[in-house]
């Protein structure tokens, strides 16, 4: 018996403080709703984000009075729709801030939240280095959101990277993996299309990756290509450039006619270390 879900993507642009971007996200949710997305899939750092130098310095708030955040909450609870709120900037108690991603229901409440494990530590070149650990705390655990409608599992940006992740998700029974992110154009134009089919095809699961794309105000400059991957590795929706939407009508039971065909989360085995 078939599991149609609705769902929906929204790329938005990198925005230097909360008010702008709900300016810019709202009007999209709203066109989402309208076209009958069960559930949408935000990007990383969704409520602002902006650049010093190579640190990464988006607007932050406390989680209990955080003005983006609850007005996601409402957006929610108004429209009964589930949200998949990205990532947002969330002070956290040692002075730094928490990339923190959230499951937002039809009735405005959290049911679930994420802290981005993997953070993005690299240099590029000699003039384009970035340091994400010089402002955020890392989290330490898996999340999936379990709702009605599926399993979510909750990945960041970077941990597009880290296939293990993946895997544990998939045989934790997430249905479909979330892979907000605001990725370089660089490491994007090379990396993103490839890994996220990847990590659909290796867990035989859905990926949805919603994306900021266009230049961060500071510096840098983010990828785009919002991608829906089904489990089979095909892409059945990319945004390209700039900010929209992108939709698709997912069937969950194509997880297990996929795993029928090729078995690889049965068939795989822990080597033991010499």
């Amino acid at each position: 018996m078939p599991r149609p879900l609705n769902i929906a993507c929204l790329q938005l642009r990198p925005m230097p403080t909360m008010e702008a971007a709900l300016d810019e996200l709202l009007p999209l949710a709203e066109k989402a709703v309208a076209g009958g997305a069960q559930i949408l899939f935000l990007p990383e750092y969704c409520g602002g984000l902006r650049t010093d130098g190579p640190a990464v310095a988006p607007p932050s708030a406390a989680e209990d009075d955080h003005p983006f955040l609850r007005r996601m909450r409402e957006f929610a609870a108004k429209n009964s729709v589930w949200i998949n709120l990205g990532s947002i900037a969330v002070d956290g108690p040692d002075g730094r801030i928490i990339n923190r991603g959230f499951m937002l229901a039809p009735d405005g409440e959290i049911t679930g939240r994420y802290d981005k494990i993997h953070l993005f530590d690299i240099q590029l070149s000699g003039d384009e280095v970035y340091r994400e650990s010089d402002r955020v705390d890392p989290g330490t655990c898996a999340v999936i959101h379990d709702t009605p409608l599926a399993r979510v599992g909750h990945t960041i940006c970077y941990d597009l990277r880290f296939a293990h992740l993946f895997r544990s998700l998939a045989q934790g029974g997430a249905e479909i993996m979330a892979c907000p992110a605001a990725f370089t154009a660089k490491t994007g134009a090379a990396h993103w299309h490839v890994l996220n089919r990847a990590r659909a095809i290796e867990t035989t699961r859905f990926v949805v990756s919603a994306g900021m794309t266009g230049p961060v105000p500071g510096g840098g400059e983010t990828y785009g290509h919002s991608l829906i991957v089904d489990p089979w590795g095909e892409v059945l929706a990319d945004a390209s450039e700039g900010p929209g939407v992108i939709t698709a009508q997912i069937d969950l039971d194509l997880i297990g006619q996929t795993e029928a065909r090729i078995p690889s989360l049965m068939n795989d085995v822990d080597f033991a270390r010499a």
